[in-house]
């Protein structure tokens, strides 16, 4: 007798998960943003496979971690923005600061 198997079977349903539309990158949709549409796409963490930095906190996002892309919708796609989940909903309450090291003076 042989002993019994803890995982399933086969990858078929991941593959079929893969090969629809926005299966493997995550569907689409559009938010308004700042009075300008935006294309948001959610990046499922085995996909992502490169390092960005988040505009968000200025903070780099590592492979494996999953995340947003966002672009205008009627700009250019080369302007794509990679953001973390939670970054990109606090995106609103987020100010414009300059970012100092813990050393540097604070005047």
């Amino acid at each position: 007798m042989s002993p019994r198997r803890n995982r399933p079977r086969g990858t078929a349903p991941l593959r079929a998960a893969r090969d629809e539309p926005g299966g493997r990158y995550g569907l689409e949709h559009t938010e308004e943003w700042r009075g300008e549409e935006w294309v948001v796409r959610q990046i499922a963490g085995t996909a992502a496979a490169k390092h960005y930095r988040c505009p968000g906190c200025d903070q780099e996002i590592p492979p494996g971690v999953p995340h947003v892309v966002a672009w205008e919708r009627y700009g250019p796609v080369d302007d794509r923005r990679h953001w973390h989940r939670a970054c990109w909903r606090a995106r609103d309450r987020r100010t414009a600061r300059v970012r100092r090291s813990r050393s540097a003076p604070r005047y």
